[in-house]
């Protein structure tokens, strides 16, 4: 059983009695937590189906169509009418509540695209078909995860730089400064703009482009910890003792560091998410027909006689975005020392 100290224990208590950030966190945790199961709740092909006495998950592997009576050796295409009729006719399937993927087009609709929510397509499709309900659990997946990569990356190089600014001081500060005084003058959009015309944007090559500057952020706020604890009486005496400069950097001086640095995650959190949206609004983030949140506001600027496109990103990014800020303030209540 984990014991906590007695500040610990008190951090705790301050994030609790924020009522609002405690039931946010959990909120968003569910919200999460769904969306990473998120081939469980929108899919096109079945969670099971059963045929002729034999049990397949359609989910989790790939059952060629001679299987169900067909002439063709790849994957069977569930939604086919004569594999559908077949499976029916000799056995039954379990379907996720959405019939559809991120990428699946919808060859059946009675009006064309975009068109409006309905029975199947509870949120409606955008103008190629697809359905926006699906779009949304995954869009909403990848730019959580998205975030999520990005700020612990960013924390990383960020608490690295900063302590090593602020521990040695002199020289190594000021030219850690001059750097970062430039490199944060670099316009960034130019430089993704003019990278996608060179290379094809991808989620690893975005998070890459992006961390080179989303780290600074954090640089100040250790940096000055590390410049006011490194003359405490505690590091003196570790000095004294032998330890080298690492050890005193990382297990002495940092935690007292990262009680500054936590309180900003989670707003780094939600700058990282609106800055893929962004990107992927303007054309320059994920691959074309990648799940994106970004790319269905692009989609609802065009098609403004579709409302229910840019209402639907709208309302998950609003209620993502607020679940995330609402968490920042209880976490920065927790880490207040004046609070008790």
């Amino acid at each position: 059983m984990v014991t906590l100290s007695p500040i610990q224990k008190r951090r705790l208590r301050n994030f609790r009695n924020n009522r609002r950030g405690f039931w946010s966190l959990w909120i968003f945790l569910a919200l999460f937590g769904l969306s990473l199961i998120a081939e469980v709740i929108a899919n096109d092909v079945p969670l099971v189906a059963y045929y002729k006495g034999d049990v397949y998950f359609p989910i989790v592997e790939s059952v060629p169509e001679e299987t169900f009576g067909g002439f063709l050796p790849t994957e069977a295409d569930y939604r086919d009418s004569f594999i559908a009729d077949e499976i029916e006719a000799n056995g039954w399937m379990i379907w996720p509540p959405i019939r559809f993927s991120y990428n699946t087009t919808n060859y059946n609709l009675e009006v064309p695209s975009p068109a409006p929510p309905s029975a199947e397509n509870w949120i409606g499709t955008d103008d190629q078909g697809r359905d926006v309900a699906a779009r949304v659990i995954y869009g909403f997946r990848i730019s959580v995860l998205f975030g999520l990569v990005l700020t612990i990356l960013s924390c990383i190089v960020g608490v690295v730089v900063g302590a090593i600014q602020g521990f040695y001081g002199g020289k190594v500060d000021l030219l850690g400064q001059r750097f970062i005084e430039v490199w944060s003058g670099l316009p960034v959009l130019y430089l993704l703009i003019i990278l996608s015309s060179i290379v094809q944007p991808n989620f690893w090559w975005l998070l890459g482009i992006m961390l080179l500057f989303s780290w600074m952020g954090l640089v100040d706020v250790v940096r000055a910890e590390f410049l006011r604890a490194r003359n405490f009486e505690y590091v003196k005496a570790a000095r004294a003792l032998g330890l080298g400069n690492r050890k005193i950097m990382f297990r002495h001086i940092l935690p007292n560091a990262m009680v500054a640095t936590l309180t900003f995650l989670p707003f780094i959190l939600t700058g990282a998410i609106t800055g893929l949206t962004s990107l992927d609004f303007l054309g320059f983030g994920l691959p074309s027909g990648s799940p994106s949140l970004g790319e269905l506001i692009a989609q609802g600027k065009s098609n403004l006689h579709a409302p229910w496109l840019g209402i639907s990103a709208f309302v998950s990014l609003s209620i993502m975005l607020t679940l995330l800020v609402f968490v920042g303030e209880a976490v920065r209540d927790a880490f207040d020392p004046r609070k008790n």
